[in-house]
Protein backbone atom coordinates (compact mmCIF):
# COMPACT_ATOMS: atom_id res chain seq x y z
CA UNK A 1 0.00 0.00 0.00
CA UNK A 2 1.16 3.71 -0.85
CA UNK A 3 2.58 5.86 1.93
CA UNK A 4 0.25 7.88 3.28
CA UNK A 5 0.43 11.42 4.11
CA UNK A 6 0.41 12.50 7.66
CA UNK A 7 -2.08 14.77 9.02
CA UNK A 8 0.72 17.03 9.13
CA UNK A 9 1.87 16.87 6.21
CA UNK A 10 -1.28 17.09 3.79
CA UNK A 11 -2.33 19.87 6.67
CA UNK A 12 0.16 21.81 4.24
CA UNK A 13 -1.41 21.37 1.51
CA UNK A 14 -4.78 22.49 2.46
CA UNK A 15 -3.63 25.54 3.84
CA UNK A 16 -1.97 26.76 0.83
CA UNK A 17 -3.88 29.54 -1.24
CA UNK A 18 -3.07 31.68 -4.13
CA UNK A 19 -1.32 34.35 -1.73
CA UNK A 20 0.41 31.43 0.35
CA UNK A 21 2.42 28.81 -1.39
CA UNK A 22 3.63 26.52 0.93
CA UNK A 23 6.84 25.59 -0.61
CA UNK A 24 9.91 26.45 0.92
CA UNK A 25 13.33 27.43 -1.01
CA UNK A 26 16.93 27.45 -1.32
CA UNK A 27 19.58 30.10 -3.17
CA UNK A 28 22.88 28.02 -3.82
CA UNK A 29 25.51 30.23 -5.29
CA UNK A 30 28.30 28.78 -7.21
CA UNK A 31 32.03 29.64 -8.87
CA UNK A 32 32.20 27.30 -11.40
CA UNK A 33 34.64 25.06 -11.71
CA UNK A 34 37.62 24.37 -14.04
CA UNK A 35 35.59 22.18 -16.11
CA UNK A 36 32.68 24.69 -16.00
CA UNK A 37 28.76 23.76 -15.01
CA UNK A 38 25.77 23.42 -17.39
CA UNK A 39 22.27 22.39 -17.25
CA UNK A 40 22.70 19.17 -18.75
CA UNK A 41 25.42 18.49 -16.04
CA UNK A 42 22.51 19.37 -13.36
CA UNK A 43 19.71 17.10 -15.10
CA UNK A 44 23.09 14.03 -15.12
CA UNK A 45 23.45 14.66 -11.65
CA UNK A 46 19.53 14.81 -10.42
CA UNK A 47 19.18 11.76 -12.38
CA UNK A 48 22.06 9.71 -10.45
CA UNK A 49 21.51 11.08 -7.33
CA UNK A 50 17.71 10.99 -6.98
CA UNK A 51 17.33 7.56 -5.73
CA UNK A 52 19.02 8.85 -2.45
CA UNK A 53 15.26 10.57 -2.47
CA UNK A 54 12.89 8.10 -3.84
CA UNK A 55 9.79 10.71 -2.75
CA UNK A 56 10.81 13.18 -5.55
CA UNK A 57 10.11 10.88 -7.90
CA UNK A 58 6.05 10.92 -6.47
CA UNK A 59 3.18 12.81 -6.44
CA UNK A 60 0.39 13.22 -4.02
CA UNK A 61 -3.27 11.29 -5.15
CA UNK A 62 -6.12 11.61 -3.42
CA UNK A 63 -8.44 9.41 -1.96
CA UNK A 64 -11.98 9.70 -3.74
CA UNK A 65 -14.33 10.91 -1.11
CA UNK A 66 -11.84 12.30 1.62
CA UNK A 67 -11.94 8.65 3.21
CA UNK A 68 -8.86 9.23 4.45
CA UNK A 69 -5.35 11.98 3.82
CA UNK A 70 -4.04 11.45 0.59
CA UNK A 71 -1.29 8.76 -0.68
CA UNK A 72 2.21 9.08 -2.28
CA UNK A 73 2.68 7.12 -5.87
CA UNK A 74 5.17 7.00 -7.95
CA UNK A 75 4.76 9.34 -11.35
CA UNK A 76 4.87 6.98 -13.93
CA UNK A 77 5.22 10.09 -16.40
CA UNK A 78 8.35 11.43 -14.30
CA UNK A 79 10.02 13.92 -16.35
CA UNK A 80 13.55 15.16 -14.87
CA UNK A 81 13.59 17.54 -17.31
CA UNK A 82 9.80 19.27 -16.12
CA UNK A 83 11.90 19.55 -12.88
CA UNK A 84 15.01 20.64 -13.42
CA UNK A 85 15.10 23.70 -15.49
CA UNK A 86 17.39 26.22 -17.04
CA UNK A 87 16.89 30.59 -16.79
CA UNK A 88 19.79 33.25 -17.22
CA UNK A 89 20.24 36.64 -16.16
CA UNK A 90 20.58 39.58 -18.32
CA UNK A 91 23.88 41.30 -18.47
CA UNK A 92 26.08 42.55 -16.40
CA UNK A 93 24.51 39.68 -14.30
CA UNK A 94 24.08 41.49 -10.86
CA UNK A 95 23.20 40.21 -7.41
CA UNK A 96 20.68 42.47 -7.62
CA UNK A 97 18.56 40.99 -10.25
CA UNK A 98 19.51 37.37 -8.92
CA UNK A 99 17.18 38.04 -6.24
CA UNK A 100 14.25 39.92 -8.56
CA UNK A 101 14.35 36.47 -10.53
CA UNK A 102 13.82 34.34 -7.13
CA UNK A 103 11.07 36.61 -5.81
CA UNK A 104 9.59 36.05 -9.52
CA UNK A 105 10.11 32.40 -9.27
CA UNK A 106 9.25 31.54 -6.01
CA UNK A 107 5.96 33.39 -6.33
CA UNK A 108 4.29 30.74 -8.22
CA UNK A 109 2.97 27.93 -6.92
CA UNK A 110 3.91 24.46 -7.77
CA UNK A 111 1.92 21.71 -10.60
CA UNK A 112 0.32 20.01 -7.93
CA UNK A 113 0.00 17.11 -10.74
CA UNK A 114 3.43 16.52 -10.84
CA UNK A 115 5.95 15.71 -7.62
CA UNK A 116 5.95 18.60 -6.09
CA UNK A 117 9.35 20.10 -6.35
CA UNK A 118 11.58 22.11 -9.21
CA UNK A 119 14.90 22.90 -9.26
CA UNK A 120 16.35 25.95 -11.55
CA UNK A 121 20.29 26.81 -12.98
CA UNK A 122 20.56 30.54 -13.34
CA UNK A 123 23.24 31.23 -15.48
CA UNK A 124 25.19 34.39 -16.56
CA UNK A 125 25.95 35.65 -13.02
CA UNK A 126 28.47 38.09 -12.81
CA UNK A 127 32.26 37.08 -11.67
CA UNK A 128 32.02 33.41 -13.17
CA UNK A 129 29.37 32.01 -11.07
CA UNK A 130 25.89 30.05 -11.30
CA UNK A 131 23.44 29.74 -9.19
CA UNK A 132 20.87 26.41 -8.24
CA UNK A 133 17.41 27.92 -6.78
CA UNK A 134 14.92 24.82 -5.54
CA UNK A 135 11.64 25.26 -4.36
CA UNK A 136 10.10 22.34 -2.55
CA UNK A 137 6.84 22.11 -1.42
CA UNK A 138 6.40 21.50 2.71
CA UNK A 139 4.38 18.56 2.44
CA UNK A 140 7.26 17.06 0.73
CA UNK A 141 9.59 17.22 3.96
CA UNK A 142 8.58 15.46 7.23
CA UNK A 143 10.70 17.57 9.60
CA UNK A 144 12.58 14.29 11.06
CA UNK A 145 14.47 12.74 8.35
CA UNK A 146 14.39 15.97 5.89
CA UNK A 147 16.44 15.65 2.96
CA UNK A 148 15.82 18.06 0.35
CA UNK A 149 16.83 17.03 -3.40
CA UNK A 150 19.10 20.25 -3.20
CA UNK A 151 21.08 18.54 -0.18
CA UNK A 152 22.07 15.27 -2.52
CA UNK A 153 23.78 16.88 -5.42
CA UNK A 154 26.34 18.42 -3.04
CA UNK A 155 29.88 16.67 -1.95
CA UNK A 156 32.16 17.20 0.66
CA UNK A 157 35.38 17.63 -2.14
CA UNK A 158 35.29 18.66 -5.81
CA UNK A 159 35.62 14.88 -7.10
CA UNK A 160 31.51 13.52 -6.79
CA UNK A 161 31.25 10.67 -4.57
CA UNK A 162 29.62 7.34 -6.71
CA UNK A 163 26.23 7.40 -7.27
CA UNK A 164 23.87 4.05 -6.93
CA UNK A 165 22.64 2.55 -10.82
CA UNK A 166 20.13 5.01 -12.30
CA UNK A 167 17.03 2.46 -13.11
CA UNK A 168 14.09 2.51 -11.82
CA UNK A 169 10.82 1.41 -12.63
CA UNK A 170 7.82 2.75 -11.17
CA UNK A 171 5.39 0.74 -8.83
CA UNK A 172 1.75 0.43 -10.34
CA UNK A 173 -0.37 3.12 -9.18
CA UNK A 174 -3.35 2.40 -7.17
CA UNK A 175 -6.92 2.50 -8.95
CA UNK A 176 -9.79 4.44 -6.88
CA UNK A 177 -11.48 1.56 -5.81
CA UNK A 178 -7.74 0.34 -4.35
CA UNK A 179 -7.48 3.63 -2.39
CA UNK A 180 -11.36 3.49 -0.87
CA UNK A 181 -10.50 -0.33 0.26
CA UNK A 182 -6.91 0.71 1.79
CA UNK A 183 -8.69 3.79 3.69
CA UNK A 184 -11.62 1.51 4.74
CA UNK A 185 -8.90 -1.68 5.69
CA UNK A 186 -6.94 1.18 7.72
CA UNK A 187 -10.13 2.72 9.25
CA UNK A 188 -10.89 -1.21 10.74
CA UNK A 189 -7.37 -1.81 11.81
CA UNK A 190 -7.82 1.88 13.46
CA UNK A 191 -10.80 1.76 15.23
CA UNK A 192 -10.73 5.72 16.46
CA UNK A 193 -9.88 6.25 12.79
CA UNK A 194 -13.27 5.54 11.79
CA UNK A 195 -14.66 8.62 13.95
CA UNK A 196 -12.07 10.94 12.92
CA UNK A 197 -13.17 9.88 8.93
CA UNK A 198 -16.77 10.21 9.84
CA UNK A 199 -19.23 12.37 7.85
CA UNK A 200 -21.82 13.16 10.38
CA UNK A 201 -18.62 15.16 12.21
CA UNK A 202 -19.20 13.26 15.61
CA UNK A 203 -16.30 12.82 18.08
CA UNK A 204 -15.84 10.74 21.06
CA UNK A 205 -14.88 13.86 23.08
CA UNK A 206 -13.51 11.93 26.35
CA UNK A 207 -11.14 10.56 23.74
CA UNK A 208 -10.05 13.70 22.12
CA UNK A 209 -9.94 15.71 25.07
CA UNK A 210 -7.11 12.82 26.60
CA UNK A 211 -5.33 13.46 23.34
CA UNK A 212 -5.53 16.71 24.00
CA UNK A 213 -3.87 16.33 27.78
CA UNK A 214 -1.06 14.46 26.40
CA UNK A 215 0.29 17.42 24.24
CA UNK A 216 -0.78 19.56 26.96
CA UNK A 217 2.48 21.15 27.73
CA UNK A 218 3.33 22.88 24.09
CA UNK A 219 -0.35 23.55 23.71
CA UNK A 220 -1.06 25.16 27.20
CA UNK A 221 1.95 27.59 26.09
CA UNK A 222 0.31 28.47 23.16
CA UNK A 223 -2.94 29.17 24.69
CA UNK A 224 -1.60 31.85 27.31
CA UNK A 225 0.37 33.37 24.84
CA UNK A 226 -3.10 33.37 22.40
CA UNK A 227 -4.70 35.17 25.27
CA UNK A 228 -2.42 38.39 24.30
CA UNK A 229 -2.54 39.34 20.61
CA UNK A 230 1.13 39.83 18.77
CA UNK A 231 1.54 43.31 19.00
CA UNK A 232 0.69 45.45 16.25
CA UNK A 233 3.31 45.96 13.46
CA UNK A 234 3.65 47.24 9.72
CA UNK A 235 4.89 43.54 9.28
CA UNK A 236 1.39 42.04 9.46
CA UNK A 237 -1.11 42.97 6.39
CA UNK A 238 -3.04 41.39 4.31
CA UNK A 239 -0.93 39.97 1.40
CA UNK A 240 -0.63 39.31 -2.23
CA UNK A 241 1.00 36.74 -4.59
CA UNK A 242 3.93 38.08 -5.58
CA UNK A 243 7.22 38.51 -3.56
CA UNK A 244 10.30 40.16 -2.85
CA UNK A 245 13.46 38.43 -1.79
CA UNK A 246 16.54 40.27 0.14
CA UNK A 247 19.86 39.10 1.07
CA UNK A 248 22.90 39.38 3.29
CA UNK A 249 25.40 37.92 4.87
CA UNK A 250 27.92 37.85 8.30
CA UNK A 251 30.83 36.49 9.72
CA UNK A 252 30.10 33.51 12.10
CA UNK A 253 33.21 34.27 13.33
CA UNK A 254 31.70 38.17 14.53
CA UNK A 255 28.70 36.56 15.88
CA UNK A 256 30.62 34.24 18.12
CA UNK A 257 33.30 37.16 19.38
CA UNK A 258 29.83 39.02 20.46
CA UNK A 259 28.70 35.90 22.07
CA UNK A 260 31.60 35.29 24.10
CA UNK A 261 31.84 39.40 25.25
CA UNK A 262 27.75 38.92 26.35
CA UNK A 263 26.91 35.62 26.90
CA UNK A 264 24.23 34.04 25.37
CA UNK A 265 24.50 31.81 22.18
CA UNK A 266 24.62 32.38 18.66
CA UNK A 267 21.21 32.27 18.11
CA UNK A 268 20.77 34.44 20.99
CA UNK A 269 22.92 37.12 18.89
CA UNK A 270 21.46 36.54 15.26
CA UNK A 271 17.99 37.31 17.32
CA UNK A 272 19.14 40.74 18.87
CA UNK A 273 20.93 41.42 15.94
CA UNK A 274 16.95 41.12 14.03
CA UNK A 275 16.00 43.63 17.05
CA UNK A 276 18.00 46.11 15.99
CA UNK A 277 17.59 45.92 12.32
CA UNK A 278 13.66 45.64 13.41
CA UNK A 279 14.31 49.59 15.71
CA UNK A 280 15.81 50.72 12.69
CA UNK A 281 13.53 49.81 10.03
CA UNK A 282 10.41 50.83 12.43
CA UNK A 283 12.02 54.18 13.53
CA UNK A 284 12.53 54.87 9.45
CA UNK A 285 9.39 53.97 8.62
CA UNK A 286 8.09 56.78 11.50
CA UNK A 287 6.30 54.10 13.55
CA UNK A 288 5.58 54.72 17.21
CA UNK A 289 8.24 53.03 19.30
CA UNK A 290 7.87 53.31 22.77
CA UNK A 291 10.79 51.31 25.18
CA UNK A 292 8.50 48.90 25.83
CA UNK A 293 7.46 48.11 21.71
CA UNK A 294 7.76 44.71 20.90
CA UNK A 295 7.85 42.66 17.73
CA UNK A 296 6.88 38.98 18.42
CA UNK A 297 9.13 36.94 16.85
CA UNK A 298 8.22 32.36 16.25
CA UNK A 299 11.51 30.67 16.53
CA UNK A 300 12.05 27.34 15.34
CA UNK A 301 14.78 25.60 17.04
CA UNK A 302 15.78 22.26 16.53
CA UNK A 303 15.80 19.27 19.34
CA UNK A 304 17.99 16.37 19.25
CA UNK A 305 16.54 13.05 20.51
CA UNK A 306 16.41 9.31 19.77
CA UNK A 307 13.77 7.73 21.94
CA UNK A 308 10.96 10.11 21.46
CA UNK A 309 7.70 9.18 19.92
CA UNK A 310 8.52 10.75 16.67
CA UNK A 311 11.46 8.38 15.85
CA UNK A 312 15.05 9.21 15.62
CA UNK A 313 16.81 12.32 14.21
CA UNK A 314 15.48 15.79 14.74
CA UNK A 315 12.12 17.15 16.73
CA UNK A 316 11.40 21.14 15.98
CA UNK A 317 10.22 22.87 18.51
CA UNK A 318 9.35 26.44 18.17
CA UNK A 319 9.50 29.40 20.76
CA UNK A 320 7.87 32.65 20.65
CA UNK A 321 10.18 35.38 21.40
CA UNK A 322 9.08 38.96 22.41
CA UNK A 323 11.55 40.58 20.30
CA UNK A 324 12.81 43.98 22.36
CA UNK A 325 12.81 46.61 19.51
CA UNK A 326 11.49 48.92 22.65
CA UNK A 327 15.17 49.05 23.71
CA UNK A 328 17.78 51.19 22.45
CA UNK A 329 20.92 49.59 24.43
CA UNK A 330 21.98 46.78 21.72
CA UNK A 331 23.54 44.96 24.56
CA UNK A 332 20.66 44.88 26.72
CA UNK A 333 18.86 43.87 23.91
CA UNK A 334 20.83 40.83 23.66
CA UNK A 335 20.63 39.89 26.92
CA UNK A 336 16.74 40.00 27.16
CA UNK A 337 16.66 38.41 24.23
CA UNK A 338 18.69 35.31 26.32
CA UNK A 339 16.66 35.60 29.27
CA UNK A 340 13.62 34.56 26.96
CA UNK A 341 15.62 32.18 25.14
CA UNK A 342 16.70 30.57 28.41
CA UNK A 343 13.35 30.56 30.23
CA UNK A 344 11.58 28.74 27.09
CA UNK A 345 14.30 26.40 27.30
CA UNK A 346 14.08 26.04 31.01
CA UNK A 347 9.96 25.96 31.03
CA UNK A 348 9.34 23.68 28.36
CA UNK A 349 6.56 26.57 26.56
CA UNK A 350 7.20 25.34 23.51
CA UNK A 351 4.82 25.17 20.13
CA UNK A 352 5.63 21.28 19.82
CA UNK A 353 5.66 19.92 16.57
CA UNK A 354 4.99 16.39 18.25
CA UNK A 355 1.92 18.59 20.22
CA UNK A 356 0.63 19.79 16.93
CA UNK A 357 0.94 16.60 14.97
CA UNK A 358 -1.26 14.87 17.81
CA UNK A 359 -4.19 17.57 17.43
CA UNK A 360 -4.17 17.55 13.63
CA UNK A 361 -4.64 13.81 13.79
CA UNK A 362 -7.51 13.59 14.94
CA UNK A 363 -9.29 16.06 12.70
CA UNK A 364 -11.66 14.24 10.17
CA UNK A 365 -10.19 14.85 6.87
CA UNK A 366 -13.29 16.24 5.34
CA UNK A 367 -12.77 18.91 8.30
CA UNK A 368 -8.78 19.34 8.03
CA UNK A 369 -9.08 21.97 5.22
CA UNK A 370 -10.84 24.28 7.50
CA UNK A 371 -8.99 23.64 10.83
CA UNK A 372 -5.41 24.89 8.32
CA UNK A 373 -6.54 27.96 7.32
CA UNK A 374 -7.72 28.78 10.90
CA UNK A 375 -4.25 27.52 11.61
CA UNK A 376 -3.32 29.66 9.26
CA UNK A 377 -5.20 32.61 9.68
CA UNK A 378 -4.10 32.41 13.94
CA UNK A 379 -0.85 33.27 12.82
CA UNK A 380 -1.31 37.36 12.37
CA UNK A 381 -2.27 36.74 16.00
CA UNK A 382 0.07 34.85 17.52
CA UNK A 383 2.87 36.32 15.90
CA UNK A 384 4.92 38.88 13.71
CA UNK A 385 7.46 37.50 11.86
CA UNK A 386 9.19 33.28 11.77
CA UNK A 387 12.91 33.88 12.26
CA UNK A 388 14.47 30.67 11.19
CA UNK A 389 18.46 29.78 11.54
CA UNK A 390 20.37 26.48 10.81
CA UNK A 391 23.66 25.69 11.30
CA UNK A 392 25.29 24.24 8.39
CA UNK A 393 28.84 22.88 7.67
CA UNK A 394 31.97 24.91 8.22
CA UNK A 395 33.50 23.64 5.60
CA UNK A 396 33.00 23.93 1.65
CA UNK A 397 30.88 21.97 -0.67
CA UNK A 398 30.58 21.15 -4.45
CA UNK A 399 28.25 20.37 -7.17
CA UNK A 400 30.13 18.39 -9.83
CA UNK A 401 33.34 20.09 -9.06
CA UNK A 402 32.00 23.80 -8.73
CA UNK A 403 32.35 25.25 -4.81
CA UNK A 404 29.44 26.57 -3.10
CA UNK A 405 30.08 30.31 -2.24
CA UNK A 406 27.12 30.88 -0.42
CA UNK A 407 23.47 29.41 0.21
CA UNK A 408 20.46 31.62 1.51
CA UNK A 409 17.20 30.10 2.64
CA UNK A 410 13.55 31.45 1.31
CA UNK A 411 10.93 31.07 4.07
CA UNK A 412 7.27 30.87 3.10
CA UNK A 413 4.87 33.48 4.18
CA UNK A 414 1.88 32.84 6.20
CA UNK A 415 -1.19 34.41 5.84
CA UNK A 416 -0.97 37.97 7.17
CA UNK A 417 2.99 37.93 7.55
CA UNK A 418 4.71 40.34 5.52
CA UNK A 419 8.05 38.77 6.36
CA UNK A 420 10.43 36.00 7.26
CA UNK A 421 14.04 35.83 7.71
CA UNK A 422 15.85 32.97 7.19
CA UNK A 423 19.28 32.22 8.31
CA UNK A 424 22.04 29.56 7.48
CA UNK A 425 25.68 28.99 8.28
CA UNK A 426 28.21 27.90 5.84
CA UNK A 427 31.73 27.39 6.06
CA UNK A 428 32.51 30.49 8.25
CA UNK A 429 29.08 32.30 7.17
CA UNK A 430 26.12 33.13 7.68
CA UNK A 431 23.97 33.92 5.14
CA UNK A 432 20.15 35.41 5.63
CA UNK A 433 17.43 35.21 3.18
CA UNK A 434 14.41 37.81 3.64
CA UNK A 435 11.14 36.89 2.11
CA UNK A 436 8.67 39.53 1.74
CA UNK A 437 5.55 40.55 0.38
CA UNK A 438 5.86 43.11 -2.69
CA UNK A 439 3.86 45.76 -2.10
CA UNK A 440 3.56 45.70 1.77
CA UNK A 441 7.40 46.21 1.97
CA UNK A 442 8.86 47.64 -1.20
CA UNK A 443 11.91 48.38 1.48
CA UNK A 444 13.06 44.77 2.30
CA UNK A 445 16.62 45.65 0.99
CA UNK A 446 16.99 48.40 3.88
CA UNK A 447 15.95 46.25 6.00
CA UNK A 448 19.11 43.77 5.25
CA UNK A 449 21.34 46.30 5.22
CA UNK A 450 20.42 47.83 8.46
CA UNK A 451 20.91 43.75 10.07
CA UNK A 452 24.71 44.21 9.11
CA UNK A 453 24.68 47.42 11.04
CA UNK A 454 23.09 46.34 13.52
CA UNK A 455 26.20 43.41 13.91
CA UNK A 456 28.52 45.80 13.74
CA UNK A 457 27.01 47.97 16.01
CA UNK A 458 26.88 44.76 18.49
CA UNK A 459 30.63 44.33 17.64
CA UNK A 460 31.62 48.05 18.83
CA UNK A 461 29.97 47.49 22.19
CA UNK A 462 32.48 43.84 22.34
CA UNK A 463 35.01 46.08 21.46
CA UNK A 464 34.44 48.90 24.22
CA UNK A 465 33.41 46.23 26.43
CA UNK A 466 36.70 44.57 25.77
CA UNK A 467 38.91 47.93 26.04
CA UNK A 468 37.43 48.46 29.33
CA UNK A 469 38.59 45.19 31.17
CA UNK A 470 41.56 46.08 29.61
Amino acid sequence: MPDRLSPLDVSFLYMEESTTAMHVGSVAIFQAGPHGFDHDQLVRLITERIAFVPRFRQRVRWVPGHLANPVWVDDEAFDVSFHVRRSALPRPGTDEQLRELVARVMSRRLDRGRPLWEMYLIEGLSGDRFAILSKTHHAMVDGIAAVDIGQVILDTTEEPRPSPPAAWQPAREPSDLELVAGALVEAVRRPTGVIDTARAGLADLRVSANRVLGAATGLLAVARIAARPAPDSPLNAAIGEQRRFATCHMRLVDLKQIRARHGGTVNDVLLAVTAGALRAWLLGRGARVTPNSTVRAMVPVSIRGGDQAGGPGNRVASYLVELPVGESNPVVRLHQVSYAMRAHKETGQAVGAQALVGIAGFAPPTLHSLGARVASGLSRRLFNLVVTNVPGPQFPLYAAGSRMLAAYPVVPLARGQALSIGATSYDGGVFLGLYADRDVMPDVEVLSGLLVDAVDELLSSAAASRRRRS
